[in-house]
């Protein structure tokens, strides 16, 4: 079984080191526990390790997971793809979502939900066919149509990182990401702040801190035997 303490150790003394080379606080970032695949059990040891920020992709795994730790104070994160057709299964149960990347899924969170949702908009930085995603050129247009849906509130931006292990890239897209939350956040919208930028994981999120992530979605790093 995963040695869990020893895997947050490592995971807290490598975040430091970043946080450290550009001179930021830890108070800064975020740490989202991804529980996606990860039993009850070692669920509840991450909790336990003081985790209070979980992530799951799928409605069945969340309803799970929010039962068996229905006396536990978690904030509670949807990753991943977001079929519109199960946004009532979901959008109560959350705290925030992280893939917020088409119309008709605002359409529809708008429909459904019973109070303001505290949304990233997903962002294709790298431009990759196989990720979802609103195209960076697009994204100003796609802020401004969401002024529509007042239960939305655009706290920040999302990306997923090509997997590569050429830095350079990775630091390209992280900072490109970056500089797309900065300009949406000096329009000072009061329903999209945008403050926030959810990049990184279990791979680059060292990478991802250095070039100002405030939210990081780890799951292997965590969880590995």
């Amino acid at each position: 079984m995963a040695d869990i303490h020893k895997n947050v150790l490592q995971l807290e003394e490598k975040l430091n080191q970043s946080l450290e080379t550009v001179d930021r606080k830890r108070s800064e970032v975020q740490v989202i526990a991804v529980t996606k695949s990860v039993s009850i059990e070692l669920t509840k040891a991450i909790v336990q390790e003081g985790f209070r920020h979980l992530a799951e992709n799928r409605p069945e795994g969340l309803a799970l997971k929010q039962e068996a730790l229905a006396d536990q104070e978690i904030s509670w994160h949807f990753i991943g793809n977001l079929q519109t057709r199960k946004v009532k299964n979901v959008i109560n149960r959350i705290d925030y979502l992280h893939s917020l990347d088409r119309l008709s899924l605002a359409k529809e969170i708008e429909k459904r939900a019973e109070a303001t949702i505290s949304c990233f908009v997903q962002v294709n930085v790298s431009g990759e066919a196989t990720k979802s995603g609103v195209h960076p050129d697009e994204l100003d247009e796609f802020i401004q149509q969401l002024a529509d849906y007042p239960k939305i509130k655009v706290i920040g931006l999302m990306t997923m990182a090509p997997l590569t292990a050429d830095t350079a890239i990775l630091r390209t897209t992280f900072a490109t990401l970056k500089e797309c939350q900065r300009k949406i956040a000096e329009k000072a919208l009061s329903y999209a702040p945008c403050t926030e930028l959810s990049m990184g994981m279990s791979e680059d999120y060292q990478i991802a801190v250095e070039e100002g992530a405030t939210y990081i979605r780890v799951g292997t790093s965590l969880f590995k035997d």
